[in-house]
């Protein structure tokens, strides 16, 4: 199989299930953030976390692979006519949302309380790491825009969201991992 099929070079590309659509497409837009999340998924991997942690965004670059078919599955298509669907694939259930939120509890369990926002930064690692939440809440957005247009799988919303959550701690884990500064956003006064 070659990487080129020169399909798209009159700028359009095809959804599972065949249909043709520009790729500057909202549905497009959203599976391509996703792609580019789980890109930057990997950069915080290739970073010095912990055994477990690479675990996880293993998981969650799974995850997003799931995340990308359901958005780039045409729904109108997206059942066959034997009315199997399209994607033979497992979903984003509660159990891979609930899994985001027992890993920021226990994240959480040796982090000090937040009391104020928090500057993103202090070690390149950690930067990383909120340029992915960031990242993360884009791809959030553009399905939220996407499924007001034409209606998406909501674990899909609900995983990008606790996704954004899961990084936000995780940015926080590895600034005392790494023994970088968190630095307290306190607004002057005037």
């Amino acid at each position: 199989m070659k990487i080129y099929t020169k399909t798209g070079d009159a700028g359009t590309t095809a959804l599972f299930g065949g249909t043709r659509v520009p790729k500057h497409n909202l549905r497009i837009d959203s599976y391509g953030t996703v792609d580019e999340l789980n890109s930057w998924i990997g950069l915080v991997r290739d970073q010095p976390v912990d055994a477990r942690t690479k675990n996880v965004l293993i998981e969650i670059q799974d995850h997003l692979f799931i995340a990308g078919a359901i958005l780039a599955t045409d729904p109108e298509k997206a059942i066959l006519k034997n009315g199997k669907e399209r994607l033979n694939i497992s979903k984003l259930d509660d159990e891979k949302i609930t899994m985001l939120e027992q890993e920021m509890d226990a994240m959480e369990e040796n982090l000090p309380p937040m009391t104020h926002f928090i500057l993103p930064g202090g070690h390149q690692s950690v930067s990383f790491c909120h340029i992915t939440r960031t990242v993360c809440r884009r791809a959030e957005r553009l399905t939220a825009e996407l499924h007001a247009q034409s209606p998406i799988d909501e674990q899909v919303l609900k995983y990008l969201n606790r996704l954004s959550d899961y990084l936000f701690v995780l940015a926080r884990k590895l600034s005392q991992d790494l023994q970088a500064e968190e630095i307290k956003w306190i607004p002057k006064k005037h």
